[in-house]
């Protein structure tokens, strides 16, 4: 059972398939919204939506793969899984190109797909950890910032106030602060969370 409240976003014109995917992937745990083509996903479309979106290659109106570029063109990171019964080398080779992270031809098997699923929620989690992280370093002011680098040198306190010309009570009151604000315990939490970021 999924609880990390990322959507699978399914995308295709035929009810038949729309519902069995919804109910497969449902059972499995997944949390399921399903769109009838293109323009209704686009239209209910909200910059905050976490997860991956499932799409068939041939809709009405706009494709799976015009899906995929206005997907880009309003800078969601939103990973898509390109599904189709009629795939073809041109067809795969412009999804792979428009950052698709799969193409599964019909008749797939479940395993298939939810495999690719996995995939694309697992580089979802990293996103989403990844901008967590530089939000949680935007907090800090520009002199902590100053502090955290020389930590992630390897500097110590009396090293660090010696490069910024302050006391080393006044770094570790700095350490503290980012401590704090990036929610680490420790030193080398501390490190590993400067070098994560970068």
């Amino acid at each position: 059972m999924r609880a990390d409240g990322l959507t699978v976003y399914i995308v295709d014109d035929d009810a038949a398939v729309r519902d069995s995917l919804a109910l497969m992937l449902g059972l499995a745990g997944y949390r399921t919204a399903v769109f009838a083509d293109a323009e209704a996903f686009l239209a209910a479309w909200r910059e905050p939506w976490t997860g991956c979106i499932v799409t068939d290659l041939r809709l009405p109106g706009a494709s799976g793969l015009e899906l995929q570029a206005e997907i880009r063109r309003r800078r969601s990171a939103l990973p898509v899984i390109v599904i189709t019964a009629h795939g073809d080398v041109p067809s795969a080779r412009a999804a792979f190109r428009a950052q698709a992270l799969d193409f599964l031809e019909k008749p797939f098997d479940d395993t298939q797909l939810r495999a690719a699923i996995d995939s694309a929620l697992a580089l979802e989690e990293r996103r989403l950890e990844r901008r967590e992280e530089t939000q949680k370093l935007e907090r800090l002011t520009p002199r902590e910032r100053e502090v955290l680098e020389r930590a992630a040198q390897g500097l110590h306190a009396k090293e660090i106030a010696a490069t910024l010309d302050i006391s080393p009570r006044t770094v570790e009151v700095h350490k503290t602060r980012i401590m704090e604000k990036l929610g680490v315990r420790n030193v080398a939490e501390l490190v590993r969370f400067s070098l994560g970021a970068k």
